[in-house]
């Protein structure tokens, strides 16, 4: 088993932190996606789930060949939910819910965390 493999399977304070942001993201998209007035509640369902999925394929062994591609699909999928939610979120409609604004700066720390275990990957295979 390589060293990376060997590395991603132990978590870390940036594995912890990216384990909970996630969740929490996952969970924030899930409740609204529950609520029957929410005329997008099925795309928050959907956005929550593979928020989950995402995070199952980030951490299981069986993933840790494609770890860099999952991380990448994952912060890709972050930044999109972000951007939509300037076309679609209430902020289009010129309102700032504290509930949207949470969840965005939880999602803005997210990408930043993957982000940097991107770049530690990195430096762990040029060793």
């Amino acid at each position: 088993m390589s060293q990376l493999v060997r590395n991603r399977t132990r978590i870390d304070a940036i594995g912890i932190g990216i384990v909970i942001l996630t969740l929490i993201t996952a969970i924030a998209h899930l409740y609204i996606g529950s609520k029957p007035d929410e005329e997008l509640h099925t795309w928050f369902l959907l956005n929550g789930l593979g928020y989950l999925g995402l995070l199952v394929a980030f951490f299981l062994p069986q993933f840790a060949q494609v770890h860099s591609l999952v991380r990448w699909a994952l912060l890709g999928y972050t930044l999109l939910t972000i951007i939509l939610w300037f076309f679609l979120g209430s902020i289009k409609d010129g309102q700032l819910d504290p509930f949207d604004i949470t969840v965005k700066v939880v999602e803005a720390v997210l990408v930043i965390l993957l982000f940097i275990d991107s770049r530690r990957d990195t430096r762990r295979l040029a060793l």
